[in-house]
Formats: C-alpha cells, structure tokens, sequence
C-alpha cells in the first residue's frame, strides 16, 4: 500500500460519481471478472475461472502487502466495483534521480466503458496520484493490439515515447 494516497476519495464522471478506494481481498471475485471482461486479457488466460482463485488471492495479498504498490477499484453509486487500476512507484537514478509511478493493469467493466470512469482514473493518477508519491513521471504500457487505448491514453497526454519489450518465463507457477 502506497500509505501518502489519501483514499477512498470521489470522483465526479460525466454519468455520475464514483468512489476511488483501495482493493481489499473481499473484491477478488469482482477484480478477476474485470480482468476477464477484456479480450485480450482473456486471451492470454484471465477467465475467472474459480480454478484460478488462489493464485489470484496470492497476488492481491502480495500487491496489497507492498508499499510501493497499490492496486485502486472504482466504484460505482452502488458500490460495485466497475474499474480497477494497479500504482507501482518506482524510485530511480535516471533523470536526475526521478520518481516514476507506473500504471498498470487499467480496467473499465465493458458496460461502463465511454463514460468517464477510464478519464475520471487516469486524471486522478496524473494530478493527485503522482504528486503524492513524488513521481515526476508517470508511465504506462498498453498492448500493441490496444489501438482505442492508445488513443484513450494519447487524448490525456500520454506520448507513445518508447519500444517496451518483454520476456516470457514458462516456468509452473507454485
């Protein structure tokens, strides 16, 4: 847990406001779903399949139990959590001993989508978020197939700056 983040806190969308507040394990089923709910997420194997309950369950205590993360849900006016986002600060040496927060794993429940809620996220990141933890750069990488997220993410600023690469390790997880 990020402790400088002052959640739970609201956020007006053009629809309606939602409430930004921190995961608790007791939204793991809804966290999987979100995850589910995309394509290309669930593709590479996010079914919220009740078989894949523990694994899950493992990571959000280990996201949860680290300071220097914290995995945020949306909420909407009745309480269901329609949109999550995970905060990682990174301190560094570059750029003259920067601060980076990076963005990951940015949901919107596919019923929810268009309204706000994405913005509403991304914006409370960029103009609290980030400030409070001392990032002076805030950075995000989105599949290359995500051409409505990138221009989701350009619209707000963001600028496709570099190549991020990957390494698949194949190993059993335990």
């Amino acid at each position: 847990m990020i402790s400088v983040l002052q959640l739970p806190t609201t956020l007006p969308t053009p629809a309606a406001e939602i409430v930004l507040r921190r995961a608790v394990i007791t939204d793991l089923t809804a966290l999987m779903q979100l995850l589910a709910d995309d394509p290309i997420s669930a593709a590479r194997g996010d079914r919220a399949a009740e078989s894949d309950t523990a694994h899950y369950r493992r990571a959000l205590s280990d996201i949860l139990d680290d300071p220097s993360n914290d995995l945020v849900v949306a909420l909407d006016a009745a309480g269901e959590p329609v949109g999550t986002l995970q905060l990682t600060r990174i301190p560094g040496l570059a750029r003259r001993g920067s601060t980076r927060l990076l963005i990951e794993a940015v949901r919107v429940g596919s019923s929810h989508r268009s309204s706000g809620i994405g913005t509403a996220m991304m914006r409370w990141v960029t103009h609290t978020a980030a400030p409070a933890v001392g990032a002076s750069l805030v950075q995000l990488t989105s599949d290359q197939a995500r051409h409505d997220a990138h221009r989701f993410y350009e619209r707000l600023g963001f600028v496709g700056s570099h190549r991020g690469f990957k390494y698949r390790l194949d190993h059993a997880r335990s």
